[in-house]
């Protein structure tokens, strides 16, 4: 065993879709960290608050999923500044204190992983069309709660600093806007009634919908206008695979990143900041297509995104 046992896990309700384990376990069997432990527990907002309370040293960290993001903020002891801003934890890590209990720091790896993601698909458009790309300069982001405020945050990254947020009702949108003028980012905020056109004139839409909440849309957006040549689509949500979403995007002629390809880097930045190493990308991959069941080599293996033609 490399190290003294650690244990980490991810929290939210619900929880047991979650991919997380998979991924962390694969890269503490990589790292030779053979003591550590991850597992997956469905907590919710209310019980949250004394699962934290009884962390203790044993514990590296924990990976938060909804509804918890947020709920999370108050019993912290630190924030990172990212996630201050963004206004969402999704990572806390657990650090010895001097008092004798824990000191909690709350991080965001959501906006790593999106900008990752991302990257990917706009690796993968210029690669289908070389020389026809243009810099990405118009984003749309579906929905409004704490993953839109780590996108619209990974989209100023890729320089997008005024990107339009559809939102199922603009009277939940508050808390998104507050967060987008500390990062220093203009939404114009819609509802999603006039989504298709706003879609088709995106360089890159990031959907934070939960599962089957853009099948609507998906449907939607087959008989709307075309889609600009290499418009990138990241669906975070990964539940069924493929989303009605990118199935429909990829119809369409655009360039669809599947929501794993985010949950696989968030979850590698998580591994470096509670073991203090390089999360190990490639095994954590490999991992994850044997999870996810995909034959290596076939054109849905991880490691790229889907570019229009290819089996989705």
């Amino acid at each position: 065993m490399t190290g003294a046992a650690r244990r980490a896990a991810v929290l939210g309700h619900p929880i047991a879709h979650s991919l997380s384990p998979v991924l962390h376990r694969a890269a503490y069997r990589a790292l030779g960290l053979d003591g550590w432990a991850y597992d997956a527990v469905d907590v919710t907002e209310e019980q949250l608050p004394a699962f934290v309370g009884d962390l203790d040293a044993g514990w590296a960290g924990l990976s938060l999923t909804m509804p918890l993001k947020q709920t999370v903020l108050p019993l912290l002891d630190h924030v990172e500044p990212l996630a201050a801003v963004v206004g969402a934890v999704n990572t806390v890590l657990v650090q010895a204190g001097g008092s004798g209990r824990p000191v909690l720091t709350g991080a965001n790896t959501d906006v790593h992983g999106i900008v990752a993601a991302l990257s990917e698909g706009l690796g993968a458009a210029d690669a289908a069309s070389p020389g026809e790309s243009a810099p990405a300069r118009t984003a749309v982001v579906l929905g409004a709660g704490a993953t839109a405020a780590s996108a619209l945050a990974a989209l100023a990254e890729l320089g997008c600093t005024t990107p339009v947020v559809l939102a199922r009702s603009l009277g939940r949108t508050g808390a998104l806007a507050r967060a987008a003028h500390r990062m220093g980012v203009e939404p114009a905020f819609r509802t999603l009634d006039g989504a298709p056109a706003a879609l088709a004139g995106a360089d890159l839409v990031v959907s934070t919908l939960p599962p089957r909440a853009a099948d609507d849309l998906a449907a939607a957006l087959r008989e709307g206008p075309a889609l600009r040549p290499g418009a990138v689509l990241l669906d975070v949500a990964y539940d069924p695979r493929p989303t009605a979403l990118h199935a429909a995007w990829l119809a369409a002629g655009g360039v669809a990143v599947p929501g794993e390809r985010m949950l696989l880097h968030q979850a590698a930045e998580q591994v470096r900041l509670m073991t203090g190493r390089p999360g190990p990308l490639a095994a954590m991959d490999e991992a994850l297509g044997s999870a996810l069941g995909v034959v290596p080599g076939s054109p849905e293996a991880p490691g790229a995104p889907v570019v229009p033609g290819a089996t989705a």
